[in-house]
């Protein structure tokens, strides 16, 4: 359980040492004490399921791993109370649901962004929620990237080179790494800080393929050793690379038009999301343990643009 589910049930009274209440997490035990827990049986959650239609990639009795579109929430919140992909998982779920956090509901182990496409595995079990975020936590799922990027990140630039938490790679890449957390004063950004600040955060990037002449935009794969809010978004704009159509974190720059094609132009101006796709997720089965791995083809509007581009 985790330790915000376990000072809950001891804020309840539901947690007892040799038959007496314990209201405090901060009273001290002794070995040889008895604690008993008693976790009453999930409840239904309330939010409302709808039939919404799913790009399933796998599923057994315990996960599911879903190809999420472009524009859907991952959870509901107070300006997205429905059509939200836990909404859509609890149709297509029916009753088999975790019960952890004390509520019936879709495991959701990690997020991607609204407006962000691709792989994410959601758990319907107790014991692959449990498993599949013990894998998050710990950093060794696989989480690959595809982010189309305002100018092309180079090991060589000596500018790149000389920003605060940027690194040389092994193989032509460059490694992002900082603390993130939210920004001081535009609360629904994320921001960098550094010298022990925010949450350690580590970004690998690799450029795949250079666009224009000179060149100007490139296609760049990203590797999460840490997964934080925003987390590409944020690193890549501190390296000098946002992303193409962020409208958060300045991936409406202006684009030469003389780099590239006029219809190429016209679709990176135009391009209403920032163009990250989740491309690749693997993970050891937290009931079997046998690795998996799985991918998602480039969606339509980033397909279309790389192909303008090209």
């Amino acid at each position: 359980m985790s330790r915000t589910r376990l000072a809950r049930l001891i804020a309840d009274g539901a947690v007892t040492r040799g038959g007496v209440v314990l209201d405090s997490a901060k009273i001290a035990v002794q070995e040889g004490d008895e604690i008993n827990i008693k976790v009453p049986e999930a409840v239904s959650y309330d939010v409302v399921a709808q039939d919404i239609p799913l790009d399933i990639v796998w599923e057994d009795e315990d996960l599911c791993v879903v190809n999420k579109p472009a524009g859907m929430v991952v959870h509901p919140a107070p300006g997205t109370p429905d059509g939200t992909l836990v909404n859509a998982l609890l149709h297509h779920f029916g009753g088999d649901l975790s019960g952890v956090g004390g509520e019936k509901r879709p495991g959701i182990v990690h997020r991607i962004d609204k407006d962000t496409s691709g792989l994410l595995v959601v758990a319907k079990s107790d014991r692959a929620h449990h498993g599949l975020a013990k894998q998050f936590e710990k950093h060794t799922a696989q989480r690959a990237y595809l982010a189309l990027v305002n100018g092309v990140p180079d090991p060589a630039d000596p500018r790149l080179m000389g920003t605060k938490g940027v690194s040389a790679g092994g193989r032509g890449d460059i490694t992002i790494t900082s603390g993130l957390a939210r920004h001081k004063t535009e609360r629904q950004r994320q921001a960098v800080f550094f010298d022990g600040q925010g949450r350690h955060a580590i970004t690998h990037a690799r450029v795949l393929e250079r666009y224009g002449s000179p060149e100007t935009l490139s296609l760049v794969e990203c590797r999460l050793e840490t997964g934080r809010t925003h987390q590409i978004r944020v690193h890549m704009t501190h390296a000098g690379h946002s992303l193409v159509g962020d409208p958060v974190y300045g991936g409406r720059r202006k684009v030469s038009a003389k780099a590239i094609s006029p219809e190429a132009h016209k679709a990176v101006m135009a391009f209403n999301r920032q163009a990250l796709h989740a491309r690749e997720l693997g993970f050891d089965h937290p009931v079997s343990g046998e690795p998996l791995l799985f991918q998602a083809e480039i969606p339509a509007d980033m397909a279309e643009l790389l192909k303008l581009l090209r």
